[in-house]
């Protein structure tokens, strides 16, 4: 049967800078792999697209979600730039609703503790919010200075976008107590 014009061959050509070439090539010989199985294992991975500590730091949420991770974003001091000798990387871990939010998410991350730049990973395990629900201090720090690390599907970054269009319309509004941020809808 004839291919039609519109159905896609399977094959893709990429040009890239060829030192990124010869680390993807070095790669895929250490996990024994061609090249080609080794880059379509590594952009169905979560976090196969991130640098830094972010590829292990999606792993292990991979990991303790079990399945259920709908996504990932950094926020808090790490993202602002302002990181202390005593700070934490906050990360926010948006589970689907399969898997519920309990001490035991925490317990499983705390069996393998992460340090990103030498600070601690702290996980924010949390659902998306419902529909027309309130909108939590945490996802709206997340809305205004997080970084999406991975998702599925956009249903993060669709949140923050619903978020930040309530911030500004000035229904939410940002207050600070003893120099911590929480949000409240503005009255």
């Amino acid at each position: 049967m004839p291919r039609l014009e519109t159905e896609p061959s399977g094959r893709f050509v990429l040009r890239i800078d060829a030192e990124l070439h010869a680390a993807l090539r070095t790669a895929a010989a250490a996990a024994s792999l061609s090249l080609n199985e080794y880059v379509a294992r590594k952009l169905a991975t979560p976090g196969g697209n991130v640098s830094g500590a972010a590829p292990e730091a999606i792993a292990n949420a991979a990991r303790v979600a079990s399945g259920a991770l709908a996504g990932v974003a950094a926020f808090g001091s790490w993202t602002r730039g302002s990181l202390a000798e005593s700070s934490d990387v906050d990360l926010l871990i948006v589970l689907d609703e399969t898997r519920p939010i309990d001490r035991d998410l925490y317990r499983m991350w705390d069996e393998q503790p992460l340090t990103w730049e030498g600070h601690p990973v702290e996980p924010h395990f949390v659902h998306l919010p419902a529909s027309g629900s309130a909108v939590s201090s945490v996802w709206a720090e997340v809305a205004v200075g997080g970084i999406v690390l991975f998702e599925r599907e956009f249903a993060i970054s669709r949140q923050l976008v619903a978020i930040r269009e309530l911030i500004a319309a000035g229904r939410i509004v940002r207050r600070t107590i003893h120099g911590q941020p929480y949000w409240v809808e503005a009255a």
